[in-house]
């Protein structure tokens, strides 16, 4: 098995480093504290190709791969989780399913933009009943003429004040059921497209997480992604893409808070002797570092297996549900690892343990991650 890094992977790991460190770590306690959405970062990330990374050129990407773009975000995330999930969104729930679903006229119109960073797309699948339960989609468009009229609410739509244009999955024929589904392009702009209300957040505060509303919003049938019914089947496969994304950003969360807890524990004393030579701290901080290590080789592997064209829906789940997990311990025992100091926002670690919660459950619960890998399993030994 091959672990090394090729020169452009390496070269565009740095190039993200070097940014998050200078430009997004100086302003990341700021923001957070502001729930302020930090534009300027956002758009220099656009100008450096990272919004639309593993998107072609020819489409407004920066034509790298999937393996570069978990990279890249690890950078991004330990520096700020929310500038890490915008990304994430943007490259892996808007720009990859309409590079692989749409037609060369969608991709023009609104890959292009997106993808160079110019603008911004969201994915708004989350209803008040359909979360971890995506089949049962509330959301309806009727077919009128060379129209879709579409009603409906949405949730927990990241970026979705910020976006030019949602995604948005939505009932076309209700009596299939799931496949009944059919996902539309709708324009910001659009009559009858609202954005209702921004979500207080825990963590990932200076991100934009909206409610989107639909009244008899009028959609061009040209803007339907895919044919008619195909909407949960893209759905599914962006969320499949999308969790090697969250899985990177839970490694970048856990990488930082556990720098942070390595630097506190080497100058932090008690008993005369700096904490870092007590056995129990030195036990936590290996425990951290072992856990983050193997966290990087499922995010890797899922990447590099989506970049070789062969299924990688396991292992995103796998990497996912993995780093998910292991950012709440890291960040957990790094604030612990700072003792009072890690409960107080004057120490970074607070604000790495809030982040890290939502990776748990935003693109599919660690519930719903098991519940796909078990399936698979057996698939795999029926």
């Amino acid at each position: 098995m091959k672990l090394e890094l090729t020169d452009e992977q390496q070269m565009i790991q740095a190039m993200a480093r070097e940014f998050a460190e200078s430009e997004i770590a100086p302003i990341a306690g700021e923001i957070d504290r502001e729930a302020r959405y930090p534009h300027e970062t956002i758009k220099r990330m656009g100008e450096l190709g990272l919004m639309g990374i593993f998107i072609p050129e020819k489409w407004g990407g920066a034509g790298a791969d999937t393996v570069s773009y978990a990279l890249a975000l690890v950078e991004i995330a330990r520096a700020c989780g929310s500038h890490a999930v915008v990304m994430s969104v943007n490259n892996s729930l808007f720009c990859d399913p309409i590079y692989k679903f749409g037609d060369d006229t969608q991709r023009e119109k609104f890959l292009r933009p997106v993808a160079s960073g110019h603008e911004k797309g969201c994915f708004a699948l989350t209803e008040p009943q359909a979360g971890s339960d995506a089949t049962n989609q509330e959301t309806l468009a009727v077919r009128d003429g060379e129209h879709y009229v579409v009603n409906g609410r949405k949730l927990f739509v990241t970026s979705g004040r910020e976006a030019s244009v949602a995604m948005v999955f939505c009932q076309t024929d209700r009596a299939k059921g799931h496949h009944g589904i059919s996902a539309l392009l709708i324009e910001k702009g659009t009559p009858g497209f609202l954005v209702s209300k921004l979500e207080d957040k825990l963590g990932i505060r200076a991100s934009d997480t909206a409610e989107l509303v639909f009244e008899d919003c009028r959609v061009p049938v040209a803007n339907r992604l895919g044919e008619e019914g195909m909407g949960f089947t893209i759905a599914m496969k962006a969320l499949d893409g999308g969790r090697i994304g969250i899985a990177a950003q839970a490694l970048g969360l856990a990488s930082g808070a556990c720098d942070r807890a390595i630097a506190y524990a080497r100058q932090r004393k008690s008993f005369g002797v700096p904490i870092a030579q007590h056995q129990m701290v030195q036990w936590m901080l290996a425990d951290m570092t072992t856990a983050i290590e193997g966290a990087r080789l499922l995010v890797l592997r899922a990447a590099a297996l989506k970049d070789a064209g062969q299924p990688y829906g396991t292992a995103s789940a796998m990497a996912k549900l993995f780093a998910s997990e292991i950012a709440m311990k890291v960040t957990t025992d790094a604030v612990q690892v700072h003792g009072g100091y890690g409960f107080i926002k004057e120490y970074e670690v607070e604000r790495y343990f809030r982040d890290a919660k939502i990776t748990q459950i935003y693109e599919g619960t660690s519930q719903i991650q098991k519940l796909v890998i078990a399936r698979a399993v057996l698939g795999e030994r029926a």
